[in-house]
């Protein structure tokens, strides 16, 4: 990577998985080839490592398809750095069965595409030429060029990844007459480990026993301002490769296979994982995603076993894909939930893609439905999307989903109800020297309507605009038109309801992010207007500080003023979040990520202690504490410290 004025190398951070506004290097690989999958290793110019997943071609729409990067990818690799007058220099090391490819009379075609990062001047080189085609166009598998390799072949590796644990949790409880709180104390201790096998070039099987997660971070503190479920997305390393093949999205956040199903209940506490399996790869053109693991029994669940098969292959073109998923949630009770999905991704031409989906579950409790049937117990998704920036754009879909489907593995927010969504939009790429590289116009809305008493639950529509800056800052202007119909109350607060009833009510929104490179910088989020029978005002900030390549500060601040002046109620939410991130150089490091939520009280802190000795052996120690604001607001009173817990692990793997 030359460069004119050294001095003006950016290399902001030393952390693992971050770029902070760095100078970079970046390769992205379709291993399979199959323009919809690939992997992203990245390095800058203090030599870190950030590796990522891509899925369904960086791209999806906003009804059916979403999420297609995995941040919280890791595998094996080395990169080596070094800066010079002339610029910065890196080598990569990525080896074969850290890959997953398929060879074909002793060739093997990929896709690839590099591309450089200068921070400072916010230009990006990239090779093949992609321009701005598209969001996030030049991470796009189907843009990348082709590459023809000979005589490339894969070891059948094996990995064998054991830990140990140990740690102590303190915790204050109520004594048994509710009059004050005592302390208890728990010393523990845990080994297991994990054994990564690459059966051939392009399959992988994972064992796994006495499953531990207990490095991975705190989920962030929400304020809910709905009557529906909050989403927690999922950062626990083992589901995370090839987490793609196994999203089967039903619509929103709403999915068929949730892995936080798995060793979590659904207030968040871990339940041990015994052991498991996972299969994952491809074999004679079909993707193939299989997992079983069972858990131990706790206070909250049973003893259960959890299943899921995923089989997915190219259909009609090379951008086409049909396949589908069967899901198992079984106990030693006699319960059981089963489902099942078809789903196809069609190319139609040029950026156009339609999108169907199909899914239906059972359980042993069918027989006190008597209205149960095969019609009811499923959900239906159809969306027709262009994946081009440029134009024209369109994003159009329906949902239909009957009152008992109920995937015990998934995740959803809303049960019997038909959806209907229709976004159009056009945007201008503009030439060299605009202020603008590009800006979209949108007008668009989506409505919830109940199957019970066919009333619109909810709805929006309004017009928006976006646009990112020829600085590459960004942000846009949203207006909307609501209309809930609540059929229960539902509570934001002790102090603040909504009582049940039909509303009308209007809201504006802005925002503004400066441009990623800045090393302090921030972006701004401001929204308000009627909110029920009531108004919301709500502010929101996300500054962060490239100190030094040793230290960055990133900070989130959402605040939430709520007033129903009629009934005298108000909700105030503040919700801070402070992540402290340290790195003496890129194998040592510290990560607090601190938190307060003052609809709870209470501020929580998470610090992870890391030593990476090379991918596979770590050292960990995570510390964390939950703290109470407003002590006297029950009684008896309470403790200073909800609870504190202090975790040591050292991780080992072994290759052969």
């Amino acid at each position: 990577a030359y460069d004119s004025d050294p001095s003006g190398i950016r290399a902001n951070t030393l952390y693992r998985d971050r770029l902070s506004g760095s100078d970079h290097f970046e390769l992205v690989i379709d291993t399979y080839n199959d323009n919809e999958t690939g992997y992203i290793f990245t390095t800058s110019p203090a030599g870190i490592r950030h590796d990522a997943a891509i899925a369904n071609d960086a791209s999806g729409g906003t009804i059916i398809g979403g999420g297609w990067l995995n941040r919280d990818f890791n595998t094996f690799w080395d990169v080596e750095v070094t800066v010079t007058e002339e610029g910065w220099f890196a080598e990569m090391r990525i080896p074969f069965a850290s890959l997953r490819f398929q060879e074909k009379d002793g060739r093997v075609i990929m896709g690839l595409t590099a591309q450089r990062k200068i921070a400072r001047k916010s230009e990006r080189l990239v090779f093949p030429d992609i321009g701005p085609i598209a969001d996030w166009a030049f991470l796009r598998p189907s843009l990348a060029q082709k590459i023809v390799m000979e005589g490339v072949h894969s070891r059948k590796r094996v990995y064998l990844t054991p830990f140990v644990l140990g740690g102590i949790n303190h915790r204050n409880e109520l004594n048994d007459d509710h009059s004050a709180y005592r302390t208890n104390k728990d010393y523990y201790s845990q080994v297991g480990g994990d054994i990564k096998y690459s059966l051939t070039n392009h399959l992988t099987l994972d064992a796994t026993i006495n499953m531990d997660f207990a490095q991975a971070e705190a989920d962030d503190q929400m304020v809910n301002l709905t009557r529906f479920s909050l989403f927690y997305p999922e950062k626990r390393q083992f589901f995370q490769e090839r987490a793609g093949i196994f999203d089967f999205r039903t619509g929103g956040l709403s999915r068929l296979f949730y892995s936080r199903t798995i060793g979590l209940t659904d207030d968040g506490q871990p339940v041990n994982i015994l052991g498991g399996l996972r299969l994952v790869g491809r074999e004679s053109g079909w993707d193939i995603g299989l997992m079983n693991l069972q858990t131990a029994s706790s206070e909250a669940l049973p003893s259960e076993n959890f299943g899921v098969l995923r089989l997915r292959r190219r259909v009609f073109n090379a951008f086409s894909y049909a396949g589908g998923m069967v899901t198992t949630r079984t106990d030693f009770q006699g319960n059981y939930n089963a489902g099942y999905g078809l789903d196809g991704i069609v190319r139609l031409s040029g950026y156009d893609y339609l999108t169907v989906q199909w899914a239906q579950t059972f359980d042993n409790y069918q027989k006190e439905y008597p209205s149960f049937n095969l019609i009811n117990s499923g959900q239906l998704a159809v969306e027709l999307l262009r994946r081009k920036r440029e134009g024209l754009g369109f994003d159009l879909g329906t949902i239909w989903s009957g009152p008992y489907y109920n995937p015990g593995v998934g995740f959803v927010q809303r049960r019997d109800y038909w959806f209907g969504k229709s976004d159009i939009s056009y945007t201008w790429l503009l030439k060299p020297g605009a202020p603008f590289i590009w800006h979209t116009a949108l007008f668009g809305g989506f409505l919830y309507r109940r199957n019970l008493d066919g009333a619109i639950e909810s709805a929006a529509v309004g017009p928006a605009w976006n646009f990112s800056s020829r600085t590459t800052s960004s942000g846009g202007i949203t207006v909307k038109m609501h209309h809930e119909n609540v059929l229960e109350d539902f509570y934001l607060s002790p102090d603040a309801v909504v009582p049940s009833g039909s509303y009308s009510f209007f809201q504006a929104a802005a925002n503004y992010n400066m441009r990623y490179e800045r090393l302090l910088r921030t972006g701004v989020l401001i929204e308000g207007g009627t909110f029920y029978d009531g108004w919301n005002l709500t502010l929101g900030l996300t500054p962060t500080w490239y100190i030094s390549k040793h230290l960055e500060l990133t900070a989130e601040y959402l605040y939430n003023r709520l007033r129903f002046d009629e009934r005298g109620q108000q909700f105030d939410a503040h919700i801070t979040r402070l992540r402290i991130g340290t790195a003496l150089d890129t194998k040592l490091s510290t990560n607090a990520f601190i938190q307060y939520n003052s609809t709870i009280d209470q501020i929580s802190a998470n610090i992870r202690f890391r030593y990476n000795f090379r991918e596979g052996n770590d050292l960990w120690v995570v510390f964390n504490e939950g703290i109470h604001t407003d002590r006297y607001r029950m009684s008896p009173e309470l403790p200073v410290t909800d609870s504190w817990a202090v975790m040591v692990k050292y991780t080992h793997t072994f290759q052969f």
